[in-house]
């Protein structure tokens, strides 16, 4: 189990003029995802902001046992407020109720809880609403495709994230919707996969799309990850770039530099500082007795080569 400790010194606290630290627990889906490293860096980073809390993070290394392990972990050490990014968002009513019943508030971040709309009193979430980047990627891709003519004909594959989480199902959907319903409501969806959010996975799926002879027009990941091994995947089988559309999601500094080489046509801005800020505000809030808003939304933002430079160093 991977541990990082953060705890500030007597020392310190006392200097902040506070009596004691806030035990902030928590579990991360996992370290070795881009987007959840930003939003763990953002967590520490707004904790040493606020001052008085002691922050303990764990990785549930995407499993959602040695998730529950945790959380069960964290409420017997009695820590003063938890805050997960989901390993398996249906897990959600079965780890409310514990903490509930502990009296623990927790605080979701990212990955939105199965049982987003009955969260108890002392419980938050705080995201985005992952349709709307599904939507702003697919609209973008769809004004490309009309550009090169192919609006009505265009061969679209996509690359999905975690099946167990409820961001992949809405990218996804909504995606789909939106070139439905938009100008290229011809364009054919001839395959979707899951590649789990990680690169290689996602370079071993788009391999198999090319060897299969079929043609492709466009790629909507969703994440910049995917696209990214979905770019790999295309450049080392001679595919000309300017050929495909590839679309992710997050803005990461790889997307963005993937996207200054002009291999990656659009990615959605993902505010993994906005998120994680908010969510350790929240938890304070809640374990100083205080209320907070149920849900808390951070807006996703488009972005494209004409607007990319704004975005440099926020993810």
């Amino acid at each position: 189990m991977k541990t990082i400790l953060a705890a500030a010194s007597v020392a310190a606290l006392m200097a902040a003029g506070a009596a004691r630290a806030e035990t902030i627990a928590v579990s991360m889906q996992s370290f070795d995802n881009n987007f959840q490293t930003l939003l763990r860096q953002g967590l520490q980073k707004r904790a040493d902001e606020v001052g008085g809390v002691a922050l303990q993070i764990e990785d549930a290394q995407t499993d959602v046992a040695k998730q529950l392990n945790q959380v069960n972990n964290f409420i017997a050490l009695g820590v003063d407020a938890i805050i997960l990014t989901l390993a398996d968002t249906s897990a959600a009513p079965g780890i409310s109720a514990a903490a509930e019943s502990a009296g623990i508030p927790l605080v979701y971040l990212n990955l939105q809880p199965a049982n987003i709309d009955s969260l108890p009193e002392t419980q938050a979430y705080v995201g985005s609403r992952e349709a709307e980047s599904g939507a702003l990627g697919a609209k973008a891709a769809c004004d490309l495709l009309k550009a090169q003519g192919k609006a009505d004909s265009a061969q679209v594959y996509i690359l999905m994230g975690d099946l167990a989480h409820e961001a992949t199902r809405e990218r996804t959907q909504s995606a789909k919707d939106t070139l439905a319903a938009g100008d290229c409501k011809g364009a054919t969806i001839a395959d979707e996969q899951p590649a789990a959010w990680q690169r290689t996975n996602a370079l071993d799926l788009t391999t198999n799309w090319i060897t299969s002879g079929r043609p492709i027009d466009a790629i909507l990941a969703n994440n910049d990850e995917m696209a990214i091994g979905a770019i790999q995947a295309l450049k080392a089988a001679g595919t000309p770039m300017q050929d495909v559309v590839v679309v992710g999601i997050d803005a990461t500094a790889d997307g963005l530099a993937a996207m200054g080489a002009g291999d990656l046509d659009v990615t959605v801005f993902q505010n993994a500082a906005g998120q994680a800020a908010s969510a350790m505000d929240a938890a304070v809030a809640l374990a100083r007795g205080q209320t907070v808003e149920r849900q808390m939304m951070v807006p996703f933002e488009l972005v494209s080569p004409q607007t990319m430079a704004a975005y440099a160093g926020r993810n």
